[in-house]
């Protein structure tokens, strides 16, 4: 067992080796075809001495061939070395690390959504087979699979901010930032809802909670939609299997059965697809970080591509798609430990 579990991990961690070091080779490539000039979009609308400019390619490593640039670029990643900002003159690693929080209290906010909506009703669904609730479970789910993230964050703005500030103000949601500008919380941990628990102010922890709210659910839809799909797939499986009948049989109520028996078992083929969502959302709130001016990796991102901070760019994806490959070897592993057929 334990032969199979090492010779298991020793493969998957070279694939996942070999997939950074071709994010490496694409992030660097993509970030050099954007157009544009980061010297000229440090210096703004001033017109730069030619000589002057040619001094800054050459001081920032830029007048070098582009192999060169790369090699330089993936030895000092290596070594944890991911440069700096061409704008705030900060270390890349440092600016991810602060911001970085504000990413994960969203992925993980919109990930437990996407798994209490999602798995309850994948189970109504499937309970409910052919009937209104699973057509409607099915149509839902395809909306959410199919809405873009920035029309279903506009629209979800407009309903829940505009529309319930008009018609019932006191239940309107905020749609930008992590908490009203009222409240001055420490940063302890970085997460706001932590953070304002853990602070003395009346109602900080109410408006952080608030602010997180829209986010979450834009962020947290498409998942939540795969999550039903896959939920009533796996317990319609399970509900014909043998053991079922058996409990059926004895007398066991139905509700016992669902939810203590077979969801249970249900459960288990969910967790690879929760881990490849959770990694999947870490690389995919860039357009929800975006919408609701929240300041996280995505939307760091987003000013970087902006302003042509080749570094920023070139480490914020480089960092990303590691939590992302290092999360679903973690999910692949448990998933391991707990079917033990796949340990052969």
């Amino acid at each position: 067992m334990h032969d199979g579990l090492l010779h298991k991990l020793a493969r998957r961690s070279l694939q996942a080796a070999l997939t950074l070091l071709g994010i490496t080779l694409l992030a660097f490539g993509l970030v050099h075809l954007i157009p544009g000039d980061p010297v000229q979009m440090m210096a703004g609308t001033r017109r730069l001495d030619p000589a002057f400019h040619a001094e800054m390619l050459q001081r920032l490593g830029l007048d070098r061939p582009l192999p060169e640039q790369y090699l330089k670029y993936l030895l000092q990643a290596l070594q944890g070395d991911l440069g700096r900002s061409l704008v705030t003159q900060e270390p890349v690693l440092a600016e991810f690390l602060h911001l970085f929080p504000a990413t994960l209290e969203l992925t993980f906010a919109a990930l437990l959504f996407a798994a209490l909506l999602g798995v309850l009703a994948g189970v109504v669904a499937a309970v409910r087979q052919g009937r209104l609730p699973d057509r409607l479970v099915g149509a839902l789910s395809a909306f959410g699979s199919a809405v873009p993230v920035f029309w279903w964050g506009l629209l979800l703005i407009m309903a829940g901010a505009v529309g319930l500030a008009h018609w019932a103000p006191a239940l309107a949601l905020p749609v930008a930032g992590r908490i009203a500008l009222e409240y001055d919380v420490a940063p302890r941990t970085g997460l706001m809802l932590v953070d304002a628990w853990l602070g003395d102010e009346p109602g900080a922890w109410r408006s952080a909670l608030s602010h997180l709210l829209l986010p979450a659910i834009v962020l947290g839809t498409a998942p939540a939609a795969m999550l039903a799909r896959m939920t009533r797939a796996a317990m319609l499986e399970v509900l014909r299997a043998d053991y079922i009948r058996t409990a059926r049989a004895q007398g066991l109520g139905e509700a016992r059965i669902v939810w203590r028996h077979a969801l249970r078992n249900a459960l288990l083929p969910l967790l690879t697809v929760g881990g490849m969502l959770a990694g999947s959302l870490l690389g995919g709130a860039v357009f929800t970080e975006t919408v609701f001016s929240w300041p996280g990796v995505g939307s760091w991102l987003v000013h970087a591509i902006a302003r042509r901070d080749y570094p920023v760019l070139q480490g914020g994806v480089l960092i990303t798609a590691a939590l992302m490959v290092l999360t679903n070897l973690l999910v692949d592993l448990l998933y391991t430990l707990a079917d033990p057929r796949l340990r052969h």
